[in-house]
């Protein structure tokens, strides 16, 4: 039984379908630093960051929040990504005095007051915290799609797709994903470029939906040309990746009418 002290008003419940790797070894920083979107430091500095790791080409193969534990980085990924994520990171640890193994270590994750030793969510304040260790459940079950969707946050398996996206056109920015300041990781040369371009020519965008479609559903605009793919939805709204080029005029995924909201 936990003796985690939790707010009445505090909806909480364990996360599934994520898995978390154990960094360790004295290189551990060093190591992480050469690989992913995000600065290590921040990571020492807030407990807890977000990122990725890309191919040299500058594609996602995954991405996770990273967390400062003792002695180790823990990496919170889906699981899914977890077992590829492990042999990449494990394939270029070559003479690193590095250690990456699977941890078997629920993460409760909730809204409301935090309880003591939870983080929040560095990505948007609108996905609450995340407590690591400690599976304890509370109030009614939250929606985290509807949560994502509301706050325009895209998931691995959903909106980002492992092999294919580029970070930010996917909002990596405006979730705090990436670091633009820091030293060279793998895939930093394309995605610089992505960033010092005037705009992007595609786009992750909320929408409107008339009813709903299987995610996934090609977006088409009046002419028939498609404008991007439809992904997750909840409450009548969606989230997109979108032509930005292609927007005027009126837009349909399937017998689905679908209007443009923002674009974060």
């Amino acid at each position: 039984m936990s003796d985690t002290v939790l707010s009445p008003e505090t909806r909480c419940a364990p996360m599934p379908g994520r898995a978390v790797l154990r960094v360790t070894g004295e290189d551990r920083l060093a190591f992480l630093q050469g690989q992913v979107t995000q600065d290590i430091d921040r990571v020492i500095r807030d407990g807890i960051a977000y990122g990725a790791m890309l191919t040299p080409q500058g594609k996602l193969i995954a991405d996770f929040l990273m967390v400062k534990a003792d002695d180790a980085v823990l990496v919170d990924v889906a699981e899914a990504l977890a077992d590829g994520l492990l042999q990449r990171l494990t394939m270029f640890k070559l003479r690193s005095k590095v250690v990456i193994a699977r941890e078997d270590m629920p993460i409760t994750c909730g809204l409301g007051p935090a309880p003591e030793g939870a983080l929040a969510d560095p990505r948007d304040p609108a996905l609450g915290w995340r407590l690591y260790g400690v599976a304890v459940t509370q109030g009614a079950s939250i929606d985290w799609a509807a949560v994502r969707v509301a706050a325009c946050v895209p998931e691995s398996g959903a909106e980002l797709q492992p092999g294919s996206s580029f970070i930010l056109e996917l909002d990596f920015e405006r979730l705090n994903g990436v670091d633009f300041r820091k030293g060279c990781y793998v895939g930093q040369e394309v995605t610089a470029r992505m960033h010092h371009k005037t705009e992007l020519r595609r786009g992750l965008m909320q929408v409107s939906v008339s009813s709903p479609v299987p995610p996934g559903t090609a977006v088409l605009n009046a002419d028939g040309k498609e404008v991007g793919t439809l992904y997750t939805q909840a409450d009548g709204q969606g989230l997109a990746l979108l032509r930005v080029d292609r927007l005027d005029g009126d837009l349909h995924a399937a017998e689905a009418r679908i209007t443009v909201q923002t674009r974060a």
